[in-house]
């Protein structure tokens, strides 16, 4: 297989195993570099395999349905692979403060349904950086945490 082959192959892994259905922390120590990179618009960044995983963990504890899943097949070039996704998951869990517009209370039954791009770079079969794009505005006004105008606040 070419490089760019192994890269898709590395981050379909990754998107099943870490942003799919069932989260499989294990993959954080097989396929992320030790200092790998996660960002988003949503959260802080987010660096280190340690750091990805309690990420990971608070986030499924707050949204026990969370799952994201590909939408278009994995585009790739040299070390970069694209890959568009939609997903989302319902606030069912305990507070959550890792939203850097705001914290949600216990348990709050809002549900969120979002899409993104997002471009992670490998290299030698690890991920050393994962950047997307979401929409978070849609997530957060799910969420409760940005009003629209014709929203009560």
């Amino acid at each position: 297989m070419s490089k760019e082959e192994d890269n898709k192959a590395v981050v379909g892994r990754w998107f099943t195993e870490f942003w799919g259905k069932s989260v499989n922390l294990s993959v954080v120590d097989e396929i992320a570099a030790p200092d790998m990179l996660l960002k988003y618009s949503l959260h802080e960044p987010r660096r280190g395999r340690d750091d990805i995983k309690a990420f990971m963990t608070d986030f499924r504890a707050a949204f026990p349905d969370l799952s994201f899943w590909g939408t278009a097949g994995l585009i790739a070039e040299g070390d970069y692979v694209v890959g568009q996704w939609e997903g989302g998951g319902t606030h069912t869990g305990p507070a959550f403060d890792d939203f850097l517009m705001g914290n949600l209370p216990p348990a709050t039954g809002r549900k969120m349904h979002f899409t993104g791009t997002t471009v992670l770079k490998v290299v030698n079969g690890k991920i050393v950086e994962e950047v997307g794009l979401d929409d978070g505005v849609t997530a957060l006004t799910q969420l409760g945490l940005l009003w629209t105008p014709s929203m009560p606040s």
